[in-house]
């Protein structure tokens, strides 16, 4: 049906792919199915700027023709679709990795189906969410229009991920307000969220280096020790 949540799958484990597909079909959404980075990005292409478009995208990291990684990158580049990764990778480096190339959340194999059916649909509640308050923020030269979804630096767009594109609205939206770690996190990636403030810090260097002159000596995003980041100069 065309209003039937569309869901890519892509891991290179036969019964990992039946298992979510059987659990994805009984909770009403069309799973689609890929064992390589290769056939998963073709099934994306077709899909995308489609009259049936994706819902979302659970992805493995470890493809026999490449990383999820790279192929996350790909996509993030393309599309805002919300992904989850699916790993058998726990390491902390790794997580804050994956999510700061453009993942929204992740699970750990093994994993309880029922469990990343319910991160599936809180991942699909938080990119359904429109923005509340001003069509158009703006400080100094920087502007955000959140219904157009584009971030302008002396009238020229600039290109940020999602993420990045969520922090700058975040801050943008109450200048005056330090914001924890935890409260960004919470912004991005929502609050039922259980992640690693630390990937708030990998954003924020790759948001710098996008709007300041000098990423060191930082004139719109500015760091309060021991407690969080606003806008404005220190």
């Amino acid at each position: 049906m065309k209003d039937t949540p569309r869901v890519l799958v892509v891991d290179d484990e036969g019964k990992i792919l039946d298992l979510v597909k059987a659990y994805l079909e009984m909770e009403g959404f069309k799973a689609l199915c890929a064992a390589s980075g290769r056939e998963g990005m073709a099934i994306f292409e077709r899909h995308h700027g489609s009259k049936e478009p994706l819902s979302l995208i659970l992805l493995d990291l470890m493809l026999p023709d490449g990383s999820g990684e790279g192929l996350c990158t790909k996509i993030r580049a393309l599309s805002d679709i919300p992904i989850i990764m699916i790993t058998a990778k726990v390491e902390e480096e790794d997580i804050i990795h994956g999510l700061s190339i453009g993942a929204d959340d992740y699970v750990t194999k093994p994993f309880s189906p029922r469990q990343l059916m319910a991160r599936v649909r809180a991942a699909l509640r938080r990119s359904s969410g429109k923005p509340a308050g001003e069509a158009v923020l703006s400080y100094r030269d920087l502007t955000v229009d959140r219904e157009q979804r584009i971030v302008r630096r002396k009238g020229e767009a600039l290109s940020l991920t999602r993420d990045e594109y969520r922090i700058l609205s975040l801050l943008m939206s109450r200048k005056a307000k330090i914001f924890t770690r935890e409260e960004i996190l919470d912004a991005i990636k929502g609050a039922d969220y259980e992640g690693f403030d630390r990937s708030v810090d990998t954003h924020i260097k790759k948001l710098r280096a996008k709007l300041e002159d000098d990423p060191k000596a930082p004139q719109y995003i500015t760091t309060v020790y021991g407690m969080g980041y606003r806008l404005g100069e220190a």
